[in-house]
């Protein structure tokens, strides 16, 4: 996880590698390495506040649509998962007035 976050990470412009929030989970164990590689901070949304990780849950219910769970990763290539990111990435969010992230 450390190292697939690390490589997306690098592969973005400074501006918008800033930050990353992630819900509670093991995934990120090695955040530090994560901001000592990338620059990017990594905050962590508090236990039983799920109003803090709302947009991460609205996120992997619509990834959980593009790809089921218990999908296995290692079947989809990378060409795949980049659509899937650009569809996620691309989608009008509520919390921006409907806006996408890139606008």
């Amino acid at each position: 996880m450390r190292d697939g976050i690390t490589d997306a990470l690098g592969a973005l412009a400074p501006h918008l590698r800033r930050t990353l929030t992630w819900d509670q989970g093991k995934e990120l164990a090695l955040h530090h390495q994560i901001t000592a590689n990338t620059g990017t901070r990594v905050y962590f949304c508090d236990a039983h506040s799920p109003w803090q990780a709302r947009q991460q849950r609205e996120h992997e219910r619509f990834a959980t649509r593009l790809l089921p769970k218990g999908t296995d990763l290692s079947n989809i290539s990378p060409e795949e998962l980049q659509r899937v990111a650009d569809e996620l990435n691309d989608r009008p969010r509520k919390t921006l007035g409907w806006a996408r992230p890139a606008d």
